[in-house]
């Protein structure tokens, strides 16, 4: 295979605009411009009656930021596939998917579908790995069939597959246990700002042309709705194991995503699969099958021994460990307690139990500062200069502003455009930073 043939594989640039590195674009890293975005994107959903403001709010600042990192600010352009999204939630009862998922379909269902190791990369962003390998034909077909039965209580379309509505459980795992979870770490530059996003490893040794060529059609359905339903909830893609033939299958994988989407894939060659890996995650978090210390194989469940979930959990009502199936964060009206619940059925029994608390790690600044400057507004009911400014104050607090971050400055100024070709795949150049990347504001990768 020529280099000319491999060279579309290098990573792809977004097409216009800057891409923001986390966590700028994010919560507490929003440039002036955004923060006006985000205001007018709230004004347009509530119009639109898409968003209350509450208290609480019905969908928070980190998920609607999210729809507008996808949109690349526009808000007309977010509230369109955010509508499009809410539509597609009311029609397949989602919210009632993932309470009364059957909890024995929902374990089925990640087996065939990335998986969460239980630990973070060096940001705090949790990890996934995915090994395509496990997806042969019967495998497949035998996980459609059992997903066309009835496993919760939730009403659908029609139009859905099951086994897409099943995965959809999943990326609700990501959004409603583990990011929520991820965001009450505080071992991680930036810690006030809320995690969205997830690393994934995707492993494609061992795949054969004709294995690709048989996913193809449940990949890329899945990978498009994900994507258009979870928006900004993938960080890096780092692929791994690829094939000689696998400049051919990238041809349609690059299709399925948007270009951002794309611009976060990265191709590696068997020599950079561990220091690529160790640049974004210490060595202790990567499995030992990619070079790391983690004992921890594709089917195995999450290891939660990651010091800082072990230092924030305290298991409650009889649980030692996490359960299995679906699960939350709910935060209680104490503002300083958030409880980790688990749902879901078994044997058609509904469960709605609360098996650990973990403490609130931000509640005191920001919610202390707003319930003073509304008692100050209710008591004088006049904008005099002292409220205005409590106001500001607080503004300011919840969103000081980030500066961009250069699309090409990634990984510690990384370049994946000077490529070697060597057993038909693209490998990272060796420009890649010898030190392990120690997130700042101003140095994230993108």
């Amino acid at each position: 295979m020529t280099r000319k043939s491999m060279s579309s594989l290098h990573r792809v640039p977004s097409a216009g605009g800057v891409e923001h590195g986390y966590p700028q674009g994010h919560l507490g890293h929003l440039t002036a411009t955004e923060e006006q975005a985000l205001k007018d994107f709230k004004v347009l959903l509530e119009e639109k009656n898409l968003w209350t403001p509450g208290p609480p709010p019905s969908h928070d600042d980190p998920t609607l930021l999210r729809y507008l990192r996808a949109r690349k600010w526009v808000p007309q352009d977010a509230y369109v596939q955010f509508n499009d999204t809410e539509v597609f939630r009311k029609a397949n009862d989602i919210g009632v998917l993932y309470d009364t998922m059957d909890i024995d379909a929902y374990e089925a269902s990640k087996k065939l579908y990335p998986r969460f190791t239980g630990r973070r990369d060096r940001r705090g962003i949790p990890i996934y790995i995915y090994q395509v390998r496990h997806l042969d034909s019967s495998t497949v077909a035998k996980y459609e069939k059992s997903a066309d039965t009835t496993y919760s209580q939730a009403k659908t379309d029609g139009k859905t597959p099951g086994k897409l509505l099943r995965l959809f459980t999943l990326y609700e795992n990501l959004t409603r246990f583990v990011q929520p979870l991820s965001s009450e770490c505080t071992d991680r530059e930036s810690a006030e700002t809320p995690i969205t996003l997830s690393t994934n490893v995707v492993d494609i040794s061992g795949v054969s042309l004709r294995q690709f060529w048989n996913l193809k059609g449940h990949m890329q359905a899945a990978s498009q709705l994900a994507t258009s339903h979870y928006p900004e909830t993938l960080d890096r893609i780092f692929i791994i194991g690829a094939p000689v033939f696998f400049s051919t299958v990238w041809g349609w994988i690059k299709r399925w995503f948007d270009p951002v989407t794309v611009s976060k894939i990265f191709i590696l060659g068997p020599a950079d699969v561990l220091p690529v890996l160790t640049s974004f995650i210490d060595i202790r978090n990567i499995p030992k099958a990619y070079g790391g210390e983690l004992e921890w194989d594709f089917y195995d469940e999450p290891r939660w021994d990651d010091p800082e979930y072990q230092r924030i959990i305290t298991f409650q009502n009889g649980y030692t460990s996490i359960p299995e199936g679906p699960m939350y964060v709910r935060p209680r009206e104490d503002g300083t307690t958030l409880d980790l619940v688990a749902v879901g059925s078994k044997d058609q029994k509904h469960r709605d139990e609360v098996f650990a608390t973990i403490p609130k790690a931000f509640p005191a600044k920001k919610e202390a500062a707003s319930t003073a400057t509304e008692a100050t507004a209710v008591e004088s009911k006049t904008e005099d200069a002292e409220t205005v400014a409590a106001e500001t104050k607080v503004d300011n607090a919840v969103a000081p502003a980030g500066a961009d971050v250069p699309l090409t400055e990634d990984i510690n100024k990384l370049s994946v455009t000077d490529t070697a070709q060597t057993d038909g795949t693209t490998e990272v150049s060796e420009k890649i930073a010898s030190q392990p990347v120690v997130p700042k504001e101003t140095t994230v990768p993108s």
